[in-house]
């Protein structure tokens, strides 16, 4: 069982194996069509596609039209659904991929645990290394696979609302870590975050700085060294990004470096920023 992340080799040994489910996650937040446009040029045999904003999000909305940020979790029970669809069983190894160093592969990995199955990791280098190692891709249609029966179980993440954050920035309870970049964090790029800054009181830590030169994550011992300054335990942190995405990214470095425990904030700054009356700092 893989859980954390595969390397290109591995994945290519098991790639025709019945019982993997190989799920391109490739996504553009400025270009919605760009992962669906850079599948159909060529992904890994025998993958499917999976989209961030129609399969691995839900509604932007919820009661009282509620904005809950631009990639809210999907319903549960949906997300079931749209697993069942890409032939997913409660005995499938699921490897997802992307060609932007695992950030919008981790999502999807981090949505699987969510819904309690252990048998999901993340290419390492995606979809490059894979190409760097000679192995070959395809413009082929994905082949029909059979509806699977993937089960919900007992949830293998935590995550926290914005409620929650906001008590926290009386209570300190736990440290919130940004997975955004610095300019973002800062509140300089309106390209991406209209309102800019971050959540009061919370630490930086770029997704990117998790990878080495080569597009593949650093070792376990650099990660764990790397995150050690910024909390106490994991079990007191909370992870969040732009919309809940790269977030998980760090979510995944976490276990790789043997530092599980830490939560996640779905809504994160899209969800946040959107009402007025939540606070906002800026600068470093």
């Amino acid at each position: 069982m893989h859980t954390t992340l595969i390397d290109a080799a591995t994945l290519a040994l098991h790639a025709a194996d019945p019982k993997w489910v190989i799920l391109d996650c490739r996504h553009d937040l400025l270009n919605p069509a760009f992962g669906r446009e850079a599948f159909a040029a060529g992904h890994i045999p025998g993958a499917q596609f999976a989209s961030i904003d129609d399969d691995l999000s839900g509604p932007k909305t919820g009661t009282g039209s509620t904005f809950l940020g631009r990639h809210p979790l999907p319903e549960r029970a949906a997300l079931v659904q749209a697993l069942r669809r890409f032939g997913i069983d409660d005995d499938s190894q699921v490897v997802a991929y992307d060609a932007q160093g695992g950030m919008y592969a981790a999502r999807l990995w981090w949505l699987l645990r969510w819904i309690g199955h252990q048998a999901v990791a993340v290419l390492d280098g995606g979809l490059p290394a894979w190409q760097a190692a000679g192995q070959p891709v395809t413009a082929e249609p994905a082949p029909q696979r059979s509806a699977g029966g993937i089960a919900e179980r007992p949830s293998l993440t935590r995550t926290v609302s914005v409620d929650d954050v906001v008590a926290n920035l009386g209570t300190q309870d736990f440290t919130v870590v940004d997975a955004r970049a610095s300019d973002r964090f800062r509140g300089e790029n309106e390209t991406i975050d209209p309102v800019g800054g971050h959540i009061p009181g919370a630490k930086n830590r770029f997704f990117k700085d998790n990878l080495g030169a080569d597009g593949k994550f650093k070792p376990a011992a650099q990660l764990k060294e790397d995150f050690a300054p910024l909390f106490a335990s994991p079990a007191a942190a909370v992870m969040q990004c732009g919309s809940g995405v790269t977030a998980c990214h760090n979510l995944l470095a976490l276990e790789v470096a043997g530092l599980p425990g830490a939560a996640l904030y779905p809504g994160s700054w899209s969800e946040w920023c959107a009402a007025p009356e939540r606070p906002v700092a800026t600068g470093a």
